[in-house]
């Protein structure tokens, strides 16, 4: 196992093992009286960024170098680095529940309701019967599981926990980290730095409340047994224990492949990464998940599949299509673009780190060889599939628990240190001096400011885009308004899906988006709105009715990725406000809601 322990505590006694403790409390205390002066009701492009309390910020700044102190001494007890990285998730992924009164992201919404309508319909449903959606019942292992929860919760709706599922789904990934990170080394320095840097750099969003977020915790769960539990030592400690263990990942699987199509591919390509090296050659594990894997897609996944195929055959190999944004995901805005180049800066320089960690660290580039490895593997699914413009995203989520692992090698002293030298030559009184000036030197601040950056960087690559993603109370309550009166059979027209509970009744309710329709009809749209969108919207018979809604999340999403800007949308809501053949239903603050008038039997 690597040792990058070198340098003795700086402060003897109680007050060594007291600090940690005051700075972490500061930095708790911070954020909370952050939490207590943040407004979040007037978001600009920026989004949480610039709506922060300033000792937000530095309530981070002293948690991060807290923990930078913490860690780097070997001798301290791992408890306080685990504290400083649950106090780094309570900020990060804790701080948007409390602040926001209502959940965010418009999917989370979405999923939402297919619990909902699971929930309602009593079992899963054929494309017959829900269009689209029936994809979601091809696919509902997370969904079911879900409806079990909120049963067992005795809740109305999955709105009342989806908000700390961020936070949730974070802590369950915890264990399987530091279970792959102990398989290569026992420096808890290295360990507990890693864990923090995944942490950081884990801004692509896939942890709120999604089928997603528990595949990837799932997955990380398999590669952890695997490396720990199925190389070839562990092997000769008996087959016994192996079958124990091939059960275990087994079921994991199975829960994988049944609630999302992307991660049991990715974990395919992880495993056999893990069989090109010789203490993985055990098969099983590669063998069972595309076993699985093939028998879900040539079954119940079957019918979406035979739609989907075609297109996914002409993506294969097309490596810049699938990389590059498609219309509508193209940020606008100085806002936009900043934040959009904070996670981009973020990701690369964790990369960046994690390329000198392999450089520099040659023992962990021999022991880790495998996680070096598996970090490699997912590159070639860029050219498999766009993923609806996600792949690069959902490529750099699956290297990161690699990634991060070589980054912190990167920031920490090498494996043979100067201090152990000099501790042989001079005695320990010399080599207690060296470290201790070391502690002060270029090696402490140059790590900690890299460290500084990355964490303060991962606000603007996370909660940058809040502007969309936030729905206040009165956009939710206008949502609801529409959906509590809209008879079955009724359609919904908006600019785009940006809102909440936009999935609502989706069984019954039609709903059509301008903006996902092609660009010369949305130009036809812009230059003659009511008209259009009155003929749009005709054919809907009594008692089913004929809405037009345009919310403040819509808005958002238009401007901030490229579609069509405030003046647009304006000049679209006017038309249909002045037109004799719309009708004002309700309106607030966060939008307004219009009913296509009917004339005899149908609407025209």
């Amino acid at each position: 196992m690597t040792d990058l322990s070198d340098l003795p505590p700086a402060w003897p006694g109680r007050r060594a093992l007291a600090w940690p403790g005051v700075l972490l409390l500061v930095a708790l205390a911070l954020w909370a009286y952050a939490m207590r002066h943040t407004d979040v009701s007037r978001l600009d492009d920026y989004g949480l960024v610039s709506a922060l309390h300033p000792t937000f910020w530095a309530g981070l700044a002293v948690l991060t170098t807290g923990f930078w102190f913490t860690v780097r001494d070997a001798r301290r007890p791992g408890a306080w680095s685990a504290a400083y990285v649950l106090g780094l998730l309570v900020m990060e992924r804790a701080t948007q529940a409390v602040l926001y009164p209502t959940p965010l992201y418009a999917w989370a919404w979405k999923h939402e309701a297919v619990i909902d309508h699971l929930l309602t319909a009593g079992g899963l449903q054929t494309a017959d019967q829900v269009g689209d959606m029936a994809v979601y019942d091809q696919w509902p292992g997370f969904f079911a599981a879900q409806a079990a929860l909120q049963r067992l919760l005795g809740v109305d709706s999955a709105a009342m926990f989806m908000a700390w599922w961020p936070l949730a789904s974070s802590l369950m990934l915890l264990l399987p980290l530091l279970l792959i990170y102990r398989t290569f080394t026992e420096d808890r320095r290295l360990i507990w730095t890693a864990v923090w840097l995944f942490y950081v750099a884990n801004w692509v969003g896939q942890d709120y409340f999604s089928p997603q977020s528990v595949a990837y915790a799932l997955h990380v769960g398999v590669l952890a047994v695997v490396l720990r539990r199925f190389g070839r030592s562990a092997v000769r400690r008996g087959r016994p224990r192996q079958a124990v263990w091939t059960v275990v990942i087994t079921v994991m699987i199975v829960a994988i492949v049944i609630s999302h199509q992307l991660t049991p591919g990715m974990l395919a390509v992880c495993l056999l990464a893990l069989c090109l090296s010789r203490r993985y050659r055990d098969w099983v594990p590669l063998v069972t998940t595309v076993v699985i894997f093939l028998v879900w897609c040539l079954t119940a996944a079957l019918p979406f599949l035979s739609a989907a195929m075609p297109d996914m055959i002409r993506s294969i190999g097309d490596v810049g299509a699938n990389v590059e944004t498609g219309y509508g995901a193209t940020p606008t805005g100085t806002g936009a673009i900043a934040t959009s180049w904070a996670a981009r800066l973020l990701s690369g320089s964790v990369l960046l780190l994690a390329a000198v960690g392999v450089l520099r660290q040659r023992v962990l580039r021999h022991r880790a060889r495998p996680l070096l490895l598996v970090a490699a593997a997912p590159l070639p699914m860029f050219a498999a599939s766009s993923y609806g413009s996600e792949m690069i995203f959902r490529v750099l989520l699956f290297m990161l628990p690699g990634a991060a692992f070589f980054a912190a090698a990167a920031l920490l002293p090498k494996v043979r240190t100067l201090a152990a030298d000099a501790a042989r030559e001079t005695g320990d009184r010399q080599a207690t001096g060296t470290a201790r000036s070391r502690r002060w030197g270029i090696g402490t601040w140059v790590p900690l400011a890299a460290l500084l950056g990355g964490t303060l960087a991962f606000v603007p690559a996370y909660s940058g885009k809040d502007r969309i993603n936030y729905f206040p109370p009165q956009e939710v309550a206008l949502v609801r308004q529409l959906f509590d009166q809209a008879p079955d059979g009724s359609l919904v027209v908006a600019a785009n899906r940006n809102y909440p509970d936009a999935y609502a009744s989706y069984g019954s309710i039609d709903h059509y988006w301008f903006l996902d329709d092609a660009r010369s009809h949305v130009d036809k749209i812009v230059r003659d709105p009511a008209a259009t969108l009155a003929d749009d919207m005709a054919g809907v018979e009594r008692p089913a009715r004929a809405y037009f809604l345009l919310t403040q999340g819509q808005l958002a999403n238009s401007e901030m990725n490229g579609q069509l800007d405030k003046a647009q949308l304006d000049r679209i809501r006017k038309s249909v406000a002045a037109s004799p053949r719309f009708r004002l239903v309700a309106e607030n603050g966060a939008g307004w809601l219009y009913e296509l008038k009917q004339s005899g039997g149908a609407q025209r």
